[in-house]
């Protein structure tokens, strides 16, 4: 692939350093008018536009028309596999019922998981690809995806394979997760303990023999609720993915604190996702330690909750904060990145530049990828956004609208 030089931007916000830590939050590290060199997949050079015209006069140029330049935006929490639609509960939910209420009787995540198990491979194959098309165009250059809507060990390892296929076929880059923890399967609904040890005596000792070796081992997340998997069948199943290499991700405080958020900290996992009703105690000892707290204030605004994430309070407490869409059929089926950042600035009182900082280099640390993505910096992966705005605030200001004209992603140049 040739060389490209991006110039003539009207900001480069390169995000340059490591992931931003409490009330460092937000530190852009911007070069006006600044300019990037890329060789293959790779950037080469940063700096000024002046300077690196003068010093690579025969690059080819990509001109940015006096537009803000970026990194490409991370999802770092997705649910990106499934068949079918919730449309249904969502008018249920109109008319007064709870997600709780919802899943309870039946419907929820279970009935996603009957549509998933039960979908034609081709089809299910040509609705993911569509939305991750979608998270793409809207600057989504890498996310994470889970497994979940099948909980048994076929379904689960078809969609692992599904994501596997996609990432390779590119261009939006996935990092898989396996979440056969995301609710009780309906066939063990009353016996939630023989499914905890199902998962983490058969299913897991399964996945590690089944995954490629050519691939690092995926991730390795539980749905730690009421109605779902309580903190003791939670350790049950982290513990034996830890022993086995698994790294791990964990599923929070959506609804009630039951100490997810410490467990995670304790175990070493990569994020605890969610946060909702998380306490004091658990954002200490999250910002005690490098587990990546992730905010996904697209699922209380589409449950039309009026409680997210304390993101202030994590920050105030030093604490390592990311945002992600979690992209789902039953309470967030959003594909921009964008419109996680605007909410964020609204819900979470972010500052633009924070929820900015949130959705790329920490975002990155929330998939332990920081040292490849999530900002612009010579020998990293050359995944870049053009703006079509000279101001990234636009991002947070404005909604309803995609804001990238270009996308780069490993030095190819895509086009809205």
């Amino acid at each position: 692939m040739p060389e490209i030089l991006i110039h003539n931007t009207s900001e480069l916000l390169t995000l340059a350093g490591t992931p931003q830590r409490g009330h460092e939050l937000g530190r852009l590290a911007a070069i006006p008018d600044g300019a990037v060199l890329i060789e293959n997949e790779t950037i080469a050079a940063v700096g000024s536009s002046a300077e690196l015209l003068l010093r690579y006069p025969h690059a080819p140029r990509l001109d940015a028309g006096g537009c803000s330049v970026m990194p490409g935006l991370v999802d770092p929490h997705t649910h990106l596999v499934w068949a079918g639609d919730r449309a249904a509960e969502f008018e249920m939910r109109l008319q007064g019922k709870t997600y709780m209420e919802i899943m309870a009787a039946g419907g929820g995540i279970a009935s996603t998981v009957k549509a998933t198990r039960s979908a034609d491979p081709q089809d299910l194959y040509e609705q993911t690809k569509k939305r991750a098309q979608g998270m793409f165009k809207n600057g989504t250059t890498s996310a994470e995806a889970k497994s979940g809507y099948g909980l048994e060990l076929t379904s689960e390892l078809k969609q692992l394979e599904l994501l596997l296929k996609l990432s390779e076929e590119g261009p939006l880059e996935l990092t898989p997760t396996f979440l056969g923890a995301h609710a009780v399967a309906p066939e063990y609904r009353d016996h939630p303990d023989e499914f905890t040890d199902l998962i983490a005596n058969e299913m897991l000792p399964a996945l590690k023999n089944w995954w490629p070796a050519s691939r690092p081992l995926p991730y390795v997340d539980v749905f730690c609720e009421d109605g779902a998997f309580n903190l003791d069948q939670t350790r049950r199943i982290l513990t034996a993915a830890k022993e086995m290499g698994f790294p791990l991700k964990l599923h929070v405080d959506e609804f009630a604190n039951l100490g997810g958020a410490t467990l995670a900290a304790e175990l070493g996992a990569a994020s605890a996702d969610h946060l909702v009703k998380t306490s004091a105690a658990d954002i200490r000892a999250l910002a005690g330690s490098n587990t990546v707290a992730v905010a996904l204030p697209c699922t209380p605004f589409g449950l039309a909750q009026t409680e997210y994430t304390p993101a202030r309070e994590i920050i105030a407490a030093d604490g390592l904060l990311a945002i992600a869409s979690d992209i789902n059929p039953g309470t967030a089926w959003c594909e921009s990145m964008q419109f996680v950042i605007a909410l964020a600035c609204r819900y979470l009182k972010l500052t633009p530049a924070q929820a900015v900082a949130a959705a790329t280099i920490n975002a990155a640390a929330a998939i332990q990828r920081e040292q490849q993505i999530g900002s612009i910096e010579p020998g990293k992966q050359a995944d870049l956004l053009i703006l079509t705005v000279p101001d990234y605030r636009h991002l947070a200001y404005r909604f309803g609208s995609n804001q990238v004209q270009t996308v780069i992603k490993k030095g190819k140049v895509y086009k809205n």
